[in-house]
C-alpha cells in the first residue's frame, strides 16, 4: 500500500522564471534523470520524484528559489521540456502542468498511451480521480492549480500536485506514486507536502473506511438537502477525535528568502567542499576532461552525485543543495551560469559515455559522492556564513547572474584588496 510520506510548508511565490536559467534547468534536470533511469531504471526516478524532500532538493541544485511554491512549476516544466522529445528513447513521458495544462494531462495521457502502448484512458481516469481525491477527499484549504503526471512505457507512473491557500500565502503539494497502489480511497499519497492550517478533512484515509460508508449510506436515506441541513447544525458544534495522527517527517520550508546556518546541516557540507577542495581535482581525473573544470565544479558535481545516489535520508535539508548552483533571486548566491555549464558538460558526457558501455566518468561522479560521505564524518571547515561570503566574492568571476542582472565586477578597491589571488579555474 503507497504511503503518506510526511509534509512541508511552501511560501507562495509568484514570478517567472528566466529564460537563460530554465534552458540550463532543462538540460541539468534532463541528464540527472538519464543518469538516474541508466543506474536503477525507470521505477527509480519515479519513486524519487514522489519523495517530497527529494523533489525540493532536485529543484533547489538546479538553481531555483530553495524554498518556494515555484520550485514545483518549474521542475515540472523543466522535466516536461526535457523528457518528452526523447520519450522513445527514455521510456518517461510527462503530461499536465499548471493550470490550463493542467485541464490537458487526459488529452495528453490518452495521446502517450497511444504512443506507448498503454491503456492511456485508464490512466486518464486515474489522472481525473488523483485530483478530485486531494481536491474534495482531502479538504485542507488548500485549492488544486497545477497537475504534473509522469508516466513511464510499462503504464507505471507518478504525480506531482499542488494546491494554494491565497489568504496565508502558503502552497502544499501532493505527491502520488502508482508503485503499490491498490485503492484510490484508503491513504493513497506517497507524500503531501504543506503547512497545517486548522483541522483536515481527510476522507482518503484508510481510517476513514466507516465514514465514508456512512456519508453513502445517509445520502441514499436523507437526501443532499437534509444533509446539507444536519451539516450546517454540527457547524455551530465542537468534533473530536481520539484517533491519533502518525507521526511522520515534517519539512518546514522558512519564509526567509536568505539561506542560513541552520537550513543546513554543515557536517554534510563539510565532506562536500572537503571532498572538491582535496580529493576531487586529484582523485578524480575523469572529470577533469573538460577544460577549466576545477574544484568549484567537482563542488557542484559531488551535490548532482547525491542527488543522483543519495537515499533518502540524505535530503533532510534541501537548502543545502542550492550551494550547488545559487539561486535565481541571489539567494544564497547568484547563479554561477560558468560552474553551471561546466557541470553540465560533465555530466552530459558521462552519460553519453555510458550509454556506449564506458561508464567510467560516471562511475567517477558516483565515487565523488561516497568520498564526500566518508570525509563528513570527521573533517571542518569553514563557517557557512564565510562559505557564502566566499562565493558571492567571486560572483563576477563565475559568471553570476540572476532576475537581477549580471553580478558586475568588484570596485577597484576591492580589487586591489584580492590582489595576488590565482586565477580561478572553476
Amino acid at each position: 500500500m503507497a504511503r503518506r510520506a510526511g509534509s512541508a510548508d511552501l511560501p507562495l511565490h509568484g514570478g517567472r522564471v528566466p529564460a537563460w536559467l530554465g534552458e540550463r534547468m532543462t538540460r541539468l534536470g534532463t541528464l540527472i534523470a538519464e543518469a538516474i533511469v541508466l543506474h536503477e531504471g525507470r521505477d527509480a526516478f519515479l519513486a524519487r520524484l514522489a519523495h517530497p524532500f527529494w523533489f525540493q532538493s532536485f529543484g533547489a541544485v538546479m538553481g531555483m528559489d530553495w524554498h518556494s511554491s515555484g520550485i514545483t512549476t518549474s521542475v515540472i516544466g523543466a522535466l516536461k521540456r526535457g523528457l518528452n522529445p526523447r520519450a522513445n528513447e527514455l521510456g518517461i513521458r510527462v503530461c499536465g502542468g499548471r493550470g490550463k495544462h493542467s485541464r490537458a494531462t487526459p488529452a495528453e495521457l490518452a495521446a502517450a498511451g497511444d504512443a506507448a502502448g498503454f491503456d492511456g484512458i485508464a490512466l486518464a481516469q486515474a489522472s481525473r480521480l488523483v485530483a478530485k481525491v486531494d481536491s474534495a477527499a482531502v479538504q485542507d484549504g488548500f485549492d488544486l492549480y497545477l497537475h504534473g503526471f509522469f508516466v513511464t512505457d510499462e503504464g507505471k507512473w507518478a504525480v506531482v500536485q499542488q494546491g494554494m491557500n491565497g489568504a496565508n500565502k502558503t502552497a502544499r503539494r501532493y505527491h502520488w506514486l502508482s508503485d503499490g497502489l491498490t485503492s484510490f480511497v484508503e491513504s493513497p499519497h506517497s507524500g503531501i507536502e504543506g503547512r497545517r492550517q486548522g483541522e483536515i478533512v481527510n476522507l482518503a484515509d484508510r481510517r476513514a473506511d466507516a465514514s465514508r460508508s456512512a456519508q453513502l449510506r445517509l445520502l441514499a436515506e436523507l437526501g443532499p438537502d437534509r444533509l446539507a441541513r444536519e451539516a450546517a447544525a454540527l457547524e455551530r458544534g465542537t468534533v473530536t477525535s481520539d484517533c491519533p495522527q502518525p507521526l511522520l517527517p515534517h519539512l518546514v520550508m522558512p519564509d526567509h528568502h536568505d539561506v542560513r546556518a541552520n537550513d543546513v546541516i554543515l557536517r554534510r557540507l563539510h565532506g562536500t567542499l572537503a571532498a572538491a577542495a582535496d580529493a576531487g581535482p586529484r582523485d578524480f581525473p575523469e572529470l577533469l576532461l573538460v577544460p577549466g573544470v576545477g574544484a568549484r565544479t567537482v563542488r557542484s558535481l559531488a551535490m548532482v552525485a547525491e542527488v543522483i545516489h543519495g537515499a533518502p535520508c540524505r535530503f533532510a535539508d534541501p537548502a543545502r543543495f542550492s550551494l550547488a548552483h545559487g539561486g535565481k533571486d541571489r539567494h544564497p548566491f547568484p547563479v554561477p551560469t560558468k560552474v553551471y555549464d561546466k557541470t553540465i558538460g560533465v555530466l552530459k558526457a558521462a552519460v553519453e559515455q555510458a550509454k556506449l558501455g564506458q561508464d567510467e566518468k560516471l562511475a567517477a561522479i558516483r565515487r565523488l559522492d561516497d568520498q564526500a560521505r566518508r570525509l563528513e564524518r570527521y573533517v571542518s571547515g569553514p563557517s557557512f556564513e564565510a562559505v557564502i561570503a566566499e562565493e558571492r566574492a567571486r560572483s563576477h568571476e563565475y559568471g553570476g547572474r540572476s532576475v537581477f542582472g549580471h553580478e558586475p565586477a568588484p570596485s577597484p578597491d576591492a580589487g586591489a584588496a584580492q590582489a595576488g589571488r590565482s586565477a580561478v579555474v572553476t
